[in-house]
Order: C-alpha cells, then structure tokens, then sequence
C-alpha cells in the first residue's frame, strides 16, 4: 500500500474484460486513486466489454473510429475533459500514435508538469514505401513519454533501436491470470478415452489463425488426432465452423466462455495451441499446467514460451503446426513434463502480481525523477 496515494490516469481504447483484474489490482495499491477511460470497440471486433473494474474507477468515453487497416485512426470523445477532471499525476497510455488525442493528453500533462507513461507492445519495423515516414513519425511520437512499458524482451529492443533511453524501457509480462495458489491439476499418464484433448481460447479472428490449427489436425495420423475444443467468438467463427464440418468434424464450438466452465475446459485439456497472435490465453492456459504451442506473432510469447514448456512456430504454416503437435501428443511424459515447466513460469514469473510489481516500478521511477 502507498502511504501518500498518487492519482493514477490510464487511457485504453477499449476495456476488455480480461484488464480488468490488472486495473483493479493497481487500484488496490495505490488505495482506490486509479481512474481508466476507455471507448468501446467496433462492432466486429466482439470484444466483451459488458464488466468493468470493482475497485478502479472507470469513466467510458466515445470512440470515433476512422478508416480500416493500416489507415485505421481513433479519436476519443471525453478523454480531455476525463483528464481535467480527474488531474493525475501520472497517465499510462497506449503508445500508438493512431490514437488522435494522444497528443493533446501528452502536451496537457508536460504543461501542467506531470508524467507519461507509454504502454506498448513495441515497434517492429514498418514495410513498404511509406515505411521509413512512419518509422520516424514512431519515433517522435514515442521521445514524448517519460517512461515506456512493454511486455517483451523484444519490444523493449524495438522502442531502444528507435533512440529511445535504454534505462526508461521497462518489460512488464502480459498477464490475465494470477499467481496460482494451489498445487496444478494432476494429469495421468494416459489420454481420457485415449484420444488427446487439444484447446484453444481466443477470439475468432484471421490474425489468430485458427484456419491452421483446423488443418493440422487433419493432417495428424489417425492415432494421434485429438479433439478439438475451441472457445471464443468473432467474425471468422461461421467460416471456422464451414471448415471444420468439412475438414475435421472432431471440433466442437463453445462460443465465448468464462469462470468455471472455462476452467473445467482448461483442467481437461492435453495441449494448448495458438497458432497466431495474442499471449494473455497462453498465460492463463499455463496457469492450468499446460504445455504450449505459439506462434511467433508479435513477440509477447518470446519471454512466456520456452524450450522446457511448450514450441514457438517459425513459419505458422500447417505443415509445421502438424509436425509440433504431433512431437507433443505422441510423448505423453515429455508432456506432462512441459506442463509442469508452464505452471512453474506461471507462478515464478509471470503473473498479475509480478506485472502489477513492474507498473509500480515505473511509477515510482518517473516520479523520483520528477521529485528529483
């Protein structure tokens, strides 16, 4: 606890319902004085966005969202006046500079000589003609924070390679699940039914790469095809659906799902697979002892995915995810072993508690340096 709490701000375009565990964390150690503003994402995005924090205050905005794609911008009504009202001494916000108010927030914070923290999954480098403009218009935008948080090793070289200060880097690991409390689920050395159970937990989306996942299975020898759960929803799931009546009928589609029956799902599960981005499914997933298969998306499973748990992709093709997985499956020991490596990563490193620990390191820094 903070014996003189600081007002914490922080700015997310949306509030998914799996944040909100973190921001109330924060909110409990700095004694309630954590207030998020936050917009609502666009329709096809299908994000649950119906929860919101107990403990921080949260205040919702109006996300106007222009373009698509690479040209996507938003603007987001009410975040000044949130920010004049609320007055923090510090404001975290997403460090991408697509969001139009970012740097009005920025110029109001230095004028009023308070601190800004960029949060960030890093800036890999940009492709095309238009590349180096945006690559400069990156580093601009990023030489604004007083201090910046990724989640990997990898991001924090992708912000340093852009000049940014090497000591104003912090890596904070991306958690939806807390330090486990309990011993991990016991799995014998056998499958249920003796067919493996394979899952995977996300949202239906292309970037996902769920499509792959469908594939691999198929292309598994008979004895080691497992079935398939999948849980999420979002626009490609009538597709995915389409492809596994077609491909791999031993798939089954929960939707979206929470609390008890996802954990049972969970504590059934063999093998985890996601295929393309994302990290925070992966981390829970641990939480439960299971070994892993990523791929290599945008680096935040790089320091959560290692040799002794699980496989990161190099190619994402369905080729390499049917070799992985058939290594996996066909060693049943070997995996029981990954699994208990994942649940160790989990409660050794990375948790809720040990992200909330490196925000709170952050805080701390920009302000000694403030106070300095």
């Amino acid at each position: 606890m903070k014996e003189q709490p600081l007002h914490i701000g922080v700015q997310q375009r949306v509030l998914p319902a799996y944040r909100i565990p973190f921001f109330d964390k924060l909110a409990e150690s700095y004694l309630g004085k954590v207030s998020v503003f936050y917009g609502l994402p666009r329709s096809h995005e299908m994000l649950e966005t119906n929860t919101v924090p107990q403990i921080a205050l949260h205040v919702r905005g109006r996300n106007l969202h222009l373009f698509s794609g690479q040209f996507y911008l938003c603007w987001q009504f009410g975040f000044m006046q949130w920010l004049q009202s609320w007055q923090p001494d510090v404001l975290i916000m997403e460090a991408n500079p697509r969001y139009l108010n970012s740097r009005c927030a920025i110029r109001w914070m230095k004028a009023h000589h308070r601190k800004v923290i960029g949060w960030g999954l890093g800036s890999p480098p940009s492709q095309g003609f238009l590349g180096k403009l945006r690559m400069n218009q990156r580093r601009k935008f990023i030489h604004q924070f007083d201090a910046l948080i990724t989640y990997s090793q990898q991001g924090a070289e992708e912000y340093s390679a852009l000049g940014f200060p090497k000591e104003r880097i912090f890596v904070a690991p991306n958690a939806a699940a807390a330090r486990p409390t309990t011993t991990p689920p016991e799995r014998p050395l056998k499958f249920e039914f003796n067919q493996p159970q394979v899952l995977f937990v996300g949202r239906l989306q292309e970037r996902k790469r769920v499509d792959v996942l469908i594939e691999a299975c198929a292309k598994l020898p008979q004895e080691l095809q497992p079935s398939l759960h999948i849980v999420g929803d979002g626009p490609a799931r009538s597709a995915l659906v389409q492809l596994a009546q077609s491909h791999y009928p031993n798939t089954k589609f929960y939707g979206a799902m929470h609390g008890k029956e996802l954990a049972t799902l969970f504590q059934k599960a063999d093998l985890f697979v996601l295929p393309g981005t994302g990290g925070l499914a992966v981390q829970e997933a641990m939480s439960y002892a299971l070994p892993v298969i990523v791929g290599e998306a945008d680096g935040t499973q790089s320091d959560l995915v290692r040799p002794e748990n699980g496989w990161v992709l190099n190619t994402g093709s369905a080729e390499e995810l049917t070799t992985r997985m058939a290594e996996a499956l066909q060693d049943i020991r070997a995996l029981r072993k990954k699994g208990s490596a994942s649940f160790g990563i989990v409660r050794d490193d990375v948790n809720l508690e040990s992200m909330l620990a490196a925000f709170e390191k952050v805080i701390d820094t920009v302000m000694k340096g403030s106070r300095g």
